[in-house]
């Protein structure tokens, strides 16, 4: 699912180019991401 997510971004990045949104979007992705894999090693 977060590889659906990083794919989907990256191609919102590609056809609307980049702005506040995307990036405030990547940073909750990469949270998100972080979260997941502390709580999967723990």
């Amino acid at each position: 699912m977060t590889f659906a997510a990083l794919v989907a971004v990256a191609a919102y990045s590609v056809a609307l180019g980049s702005n506040g949104w995307l990036w405030f979007g990547w940073v909750v992705l990469g949270l998100l991401t972080a979260g997941m894999a502390a709580t999967r090693n723990v």
